[in-house]
């Protein structure tokens, strides 16, 4: 059988997909058990310098081809997720810890607490579009995205991953702006809202919430696409994926491995296991040995 192993950032992963950042990652078991199960990886929930609780329901709103959420970034801060890290590297996989700030210095100390806490890796939130201050705030700054990466990367010895948004101008001006870090990881969700006729007001109580799911696999695949032709650097491709063809599409974009979030709310905790069964069978049919010699193919 062809091999579905992947090295991003001499992290090497069993087979290329992992838990998204948000899904069944606020606690160290729920990680732990879908390592088990069969996911590569996992991205932790994003983490701040302190807990949140997050908005008032509703925080989510259930589409025919996806999710739209306004959950706020609720998590039990930095010092709180300590015993969540340990449990979760039980399972022997790889963990990165996904972080959210408003600044270089904060940034700073909340990927020390992950390095401290075992992370083979700490994932950038710049792009969360819902929460004032944070998130796509933050990532839609090149001077700030810059000086966030370049600091982290002369402070922090573990791999910097850049979690970046759709929801920008000019995809590219970020990435480069990023362009010290040791793999792009794109994207998050794009920003959207959705209207209670009845109620005659939005429902989301934030009213803006990011559209996840297999309607924003295409916007996804683009911004692989685009970083692929002006970056050579590791992606992760990251919006829609929920089954082979979503996955090799990412591939021959230019994704050396993938995140998946809402298809484990719409196919559940098995999807990593299937899916990496339909991936080695793919390769297999079609005679690839590595996820390498499929990565940019679309570009040859």
């Amino acid at each position: 059988m062809p091999d579905i192993s992947v090295r991003i950032a001499d992290i090497k992963f069993q087979n290329p997909f992992l838990l998204a950042s948000g899904i069944l990652d606020e606690n160290g078991y729920t990680i732990r058990r879908i390592l088990n199960e069969g996911a590569g990886g996992a991205v932790t929930k994003s983490i701040g310098a302190e807990e949140r609780t997050g908005y008032i329901p509703p925080v989510v709103v259930p589409l025919d081809d996806g999710l739209l959420n306004a959950v706020g970034l609720p998590n039990p801060g930095i010092d709180g997720f300590a015993n969540e890290m340990k449990i979760s590297l039980e399972a022997g996989k790889p963990v990165i810890g996904s972080v959210f700030a408003s600044n270089a210095d904060e940034f700073i100390k909340l990927c020390r607490k992950m390095e401290n806490y075992g992370a083979h890796a700490v994932e950038l939130n710049l792009s969360c579009p819902h929460v004032k201050g944070f998130g796509s705030e933050v990532g839609s700054d090149p001077d700030l995205v810059e000086e966030i990466v370049n600091s982290l990367k002369s402070e922090i010895k573990i791999p910097v991953f850049a979690k970046l948004s759709p929801n920008v101008t000019d995809i590219i001006r970020i990435a480069e702006a990023a362009g010290k870090c040791d793999a792009f990881v794109l994207i998050n969700t794009v920003r959207g809202m959705a209207i209670d006729i009845a109620a005659r007001k939005p429902v989301l109580s934030n009213r803006v919430g990011g559209l996840s799911g297999h309607a924003v696999k295409p916007v996804g695949i683009r911004a692989v696409w685009d970083v692929f032709e002006n970056f050579d650097k590791p992606i992760f491709g990251v919006g829609g994926i929920e089954n082979v063809q979503d996955a090799v599409e990412y591939i021959m974009a230019g994704a050396g491995a993938l995140q998946i979030g809402t298809a484990v709310y719409s196919h559940g905790r098995g999807i990593f296991s299937k899916i990496s069964t339909e991936l080695a069978s793919y390769m297999e049919k079609e005679g690839f040995n590595s996820i390498e010699e499929m990565r940019g193919l679309a570009h040859r």
